[in-house]
């Protein structure tokens, strides 16, 4: 056997063995969550940020979600860039139904740099003085105990609190896709780095103590970046502070999706974090199941084995831990999950190649860049 194939059995051991031990960790920490965590004894205020934008799927039950929270001290306030945006009739329609906590929409389209949704948040930071701000996108369906979560990680030396979404209820094969992207491939490399200590920020949930991002200059702190959640993960690590990962069922309805939809939402992300972290980005071009089979192969045939087996052999144990770990975390999990895991394996090379790119993705139909200096319109959820 030859240097390079034997290096090729030796890369796709490791890589093989790395996921089935971040399946394994994720699931365990996600049965150590089951049960609804109390409301604490001593509950801080907290500030829920909803930016809004468009009428996304389920938006009744996503938005309606901020009023049932199992919380006693919070105030929820909806932004929003035009009163025209009918995400903002819904908004004033679920105020005058729903008692609780106080809510309040806020309208105007202030500009700090071409991130759309950033531009739509950054109005409520000056519109309150509580010490914790939660953002939560839109297309969030909150859990009752999310504050909870929210603060349970919050320990000393954490600057900030963060947590990827979970999608759910997927329509069509396109949502299954976006599914195979977000639960087992995203929301796992996520957790799997915050267990490894180096936790980072993704937009979808945001809680910021006021002290820690006003020391960086407040929101304009999280202009420095295409990406907001970026940006705040570095504005955090300058202090010497860390990013955690709350644990919880933060899901996303995700409805039916155009493979189109899919390509273009996760051609954004991929250019999006190779303008903020490029070194880290430099080793997604060998991420997924597809790379660690193909040298699996390679070394079988170099061994005189057979290399297809040994190719469907790494497949299947790659996709049957990528079960395991959706089946213990309560994600979905159905007939088309197989084949939807092996396109998103298939498309990951084609997305990285696509992500060092200068040409802006679509997003809600317009252009989005990602660089500082081009506009966009403002914006609610991703």
């Amino acid at each position: 056997m030859t240097f390079l194939a034997a290096s090729a059995g030796a890369f796709a051991a490791l890589a093989l063995l790395a996921h089935l031990g971040s399946c394994a960790a994720v699931a365990l920490r996600f049965r150590r969550a089951r049960g609804a965590l109390p409301p604490p004894l001593d509950a801080p205020e907290i500030v829920l940020v909803r930016p809004v934008c468009g009428r996304d799927h389920r938006i009744d039950e996503t938005l309606g979600s901020s009023f049932d929270l199992d919380y006693p001290n919070y105030e929820i306030v909806f932004c929003a860039a035009s009163e025209s945006d009918e995400a903002a009739v819904v908004v004033r329609r679920l105020m005058a139904t729903h008692g609780g906590p106080k809510a309040r929409l806020l309208v105007s389209n202030d500009r700090l740099n071409g991130n759309p949704k950033l531009n739509n948040m950054a109005k409520a930071w000056g519109a309150t003085e509580a010490a914790r701000v939660v953002f939560a996108d839109s297309n969030l369906l909150l859990p009752r105990d999310y504050l909870q979560r929210l603060l349970a990680v919050e320990t000393d030396g954490v600057g900030m609190v963060s947590a990827p979404p979970v999608g759910v209820a997927p329509a069509n094969f396109g949502g299954e896709l976006e599914c195979a992207f977000l639960n087992t491939w995203q929301a796992r490399v996520q957790y799997t780095v915050d267990l490894l200590g180096a936790g980072f920020a993704q937009g979808k949930t945001l809680m910021f103590r006021r002290d820690v991002l006003d020391r960086e200059g407040g929101m304009a702190a999280l202009a420095r970046e295409p990406a907001e959640d970026a940006a705040a993960t570095k504005a955090t690590r300058r202090q010497g502070l860390a990013v955690a990962l709350a644990t919880g069922e933060f899901a996303q309805p995700i409805g039916p999706r155009s493979l189109r939809a899919v390509w273009s939402r996760q051609l954004r992300w991929a250019r999006l974090r190779r303008a903020t972290f490029p070194l880290l980005y430099l080793p997604e071009a060998l991420a997924g199941a597809v790379p660690p089979a193909l040298a699996a192969g390679w070394a079988g045939a170099a061994a005189e084995l057979d290399p297809a087996a040994l190719m469907l052999a790494s497949l299947g144990l790659w996709y049957a831990a990528e079960a395991g770990l959706a089946r213990a975390a309560g994600w979905p999990l159905t007939w088309a999950s197989p084949i939807a895991l092996l396109l998103r394996d298939l498309l990951l090379l084609p997305l990285w190649l696509g992500g060092w790119g200068t040409g802006a993705a679509r997003w809600r139909g317009n252009a989005v860049p990602v660089t500082l200096e081009a506009s966009s319109p403002a914006g609610g959820g991703t």
